[in-house]
């Protein structure tokens, strides 16, 4: 299968703009309130955003070969919020470098990794798994919108077809 690598590079801007609305609403929340409990598999919007840049961190460590501090799933990487935030944007940036230097060729091979959850080798495509890396980001981000809504705080609009161009 052939993907065109200009997919990659607005999912990169849509996840952009989309951690600057989620860090922007949970700004407005307590340091307590950002770290309360609110039922979700990931606990809190906290924990939640810790695991979204957990999980990028994984995946762009197999993509590209760079070490990243990992702590395992579901620990969190940062207990300080700004660092966490701080950390997450820079990670915005690597994975917009990133989608710039993407090609057809490189994206049709597959990649050999082995999981941190089960030991298990695996392989698949590799436009699969960068597909894998935004589907994930938009899914948790999905569970942090609605724990924000709940506790009052709005993000706006999420669809990737209202996205600013200007992003």
């Amino acid at each position: 299968m052939l993907v065109d690598p200009v997919l990659y590079r607005r999912m990169a801007k849509y996840n952009s703009w989309m951690t600057e609305k989620v860090y922007a609403a949970a700004d407005l929340m307590s340091d307590e309130d950002r770290k309360a409990d609110r039922g979700a598999f990931f606990r809190s919007v906290h924990s939640t955003l810790n695991h979204i840049l957990f999980a990028d961190r994984a995946w762009m460590g197999r993509f590209t070969g760079r070490k990243y501090e990992i702590k395992g799933m579901g620990v969190d990487l940062f207990e300080n919020f700004d660092e966490l935030k701080a950390a997450h944007f820079d990670m915005c940036l690597q994975i917009s470098d990133f989608a710039e230097w993407l090609t057809i060729d490189w994206l049709a091979e597959d990649l050999e990794w082995t999981s941190g959850q089960d030991g298990i080798p695996r392989s698949r495509p590799r436009w699969m798994l960068v597909t894998h890396m935004f589907n994930h980001q938009t899914h948790h981000r999905g569970q942090v919108s609605t724990l924000l809504t709940q506790a009052g705080h709005d993000i706006g609009v999420t669809d990737l077809p209202f996205m600013p161009d200007l992003v």
